[in-house]
């Protein structure tokens, strides 16, 4: 299906695909739930455990390094699970890690028991990122509409959440482990309700030999060009992304003189101006494409970088902040949907770009965190600049190519 096609084609969704994407939606929302119940709680972690901001970006690499190891066996533990059974399985694995987390900081506050916490949070999230990323382009293309970006829109509203949620706890002293247990739990509650909701993802052509059966045709997406430039997209984007995720917080309280609390409610700022600019960009992007709107919003978030590192009071910084989660909101989900494109390789084309993308959270939080120590968060965000330009050179690769079969 052509991208004028996709605007033109609209398919009312009848009772089960809508229940499809509402329970599709859901399970964005808890993933970015899980997460930024941890991000909001960072500044508290930091001061459990004594860190420096460079030691602080060591244990965040933890989740990353758990991200890239389930990246790796992504496409084949889905292929051998499901989409669905794999959606179920490591929601609840990434909601696991989250309680160790807080039980392991609130406890025992031993730095490299922490990190391995997060790696099971980070490994679970990881695929639980592929396959709901490939059950939501089936949706797509089943109903025949652009709902990536509303996907990933309940990823943000699931990190606004988060993130608010982070911060009242943090205003009211909740303890650590007993606010993220509680999170915890109650993800995986909902998780193993939601998933009854969802219907088959795979194509029946995605298993002919050739295309993706076996590790050789999996792995084959690796050789396709077009791939990579979309990795290289997402990487930039995941990289401007992240870099808001894990350090954002830090940097105003840090570079701003924020409260902890202060710091917490930026980050929920970001987050809540991310949702909106995905809650916004179907309608820009069945009108005017993916490419001039990849443009579009590196140019929103290379201007809101700029706002928060130079920005010269804490007003000016929280207005670029608004600035960068716009501009940050749609490279992920526009990368997602463009790797998808064909159908028959969706969840291999979909773990690559999301292997590539997510190198940005293996490299970024130690990367950030070491400039950081030297000149400060605020001036470390200068690297998140270049991979703007990159992501924005990169983006002609999103379009769609012609000839691929319709859904």
């Amino acid at each position: 299906m052509t991208e004028s096609s996709l605007r033109e084609h609209r398919i009312p969704a009848d009772p089960v695909l809508a229940r499809w994407r509402n329970a599709v939606f859901t399970i964005f929302a808890l993933s970015g739930f899980v997460f930024a119940n941890w991000a909001a709680r960072v500044p508290n972690i930091r001061d459990i455990l004594g860190a420096s901001t460079q030691e602080m970006g060591v244990l965040i690499l933890g989740m990353a390094g758990g991200a890239i190891l389930g990246l790796v066996a992504s496409s084949h533990v889905i292929t051998h699970l499901g989409v669905n059974r794999a959606i179920r399985l490591f929601l609840a694995t990434a909601a696991v890690g989250l309680i160790g987390a807080g039980l392991i900081a609130g406890f025992v506050p031993h730095f490299w028991l922490l990190f391995a916490a997060l790696m099971v949070a980070g490994g679970g999230n990881a695929i639980l990122d592929v396959a709901m990323n490939v059950a939501g382009a089936a949706n797509e293309r089943r109903i025949g509409r652009t709902l990536m970006p509303m996907f990933h829109a309940g990823f943000s509203v699931g990190t606004m959440l988060g993130a608010g949620t982070g911060a009242l706890t943090e205003q009211l002293g909740v303890p650590v482990e007993w606010h993220l247990a509680v999170v915890g739990a109650a993800v995986i509650a909902i998780d193993l309700w939601v998933v009854r909701h969802l219907q088959p993802a795979e194509e029946p052509h995605e298993a002919e030999p050739g295309e993706s059966a076996g590790w050789r045709g999996r792995l084959s997406a690796w050789r396709d060009p077009r791939i990579i430039l979309i990795g290289l997209i997402i990487l930039g984007m995941a990289f401007t992304e992240g870099s808001a995720n894990d350090w954002l917080g830090l940097a105003m309280v840090d570079g701003y003189g924020l409260t902890n609390p202060g710091g917490a409610a930026v980050f929920a700022v970001f987050v809540t101006a991310m949702t909106a600019g995905r809650l916004f960009g179907g309608a820009a992007l069945d009108r005017f494409g993916r490419v001039p709107v990849l443009a579009g919003s590196a140019v929103l978030a290379f201007a809101g970088l700029l706002l928060v590192i130079i920005g010269p009071t804490s007003p000016v910084a929280i207005a670029g902040s608004v600035l960068w989660g716009v501009g940050a909101s749609l490279g992920f989900p526009v990368g997602m949907s463009a790797a998808a494109d064909d159908p028959r390789k969706a969840t291999a084309n979909v773990a690559a770009v999301a292997t590539i993308g997510y190198m940005a959270f293996l490299v970024g939080p130690p990367l950030i965190g070491v400039l950081g120590e030297e000149v400060g968060l605020r001036k470390a965000f200068l690297v998140v600049l270049v991979l703007v330009a990159v992501a924005a050179i990169c983006a002609p690769a999103a379009r769609r190519p012609k000839g691929l079969p319709e859904a």
